[in-house]
């Protein structure tokens, strides 16, 4: 999941700390997020999805599609 919200947010051109502000995190969680050592609770997953401008389900579906 980290990657996918991490692939959003580059998308988006976002920064971590950016992403962190609008959804009300600081930095350091929100880092541990994107790097898989936390997983977000899931009213932190709708912050973070707001924040970068994209569904919730765009950060947790699978996709079998490879990724480039």
């Amino acid at each position: 999941m980290g990657d996918r919200i991490r692939q959003a947010r580059l998308r988006a051109n976002l920064s971590q700390e950016a992403v962190g502000l609008r959804s009300g995190m600081d930095r350091a969680s929100y880092n541990r997020i994107e790097q898989g050592h936390a997983s977000p609770l899931l009213d932190s997953l709708f912050r973070i999805a707001d924040a970068i401008g994209v569904s919730t389900s765009e950060l947790v579906r699978e996709d079998s599609t490879p990724q480039p």
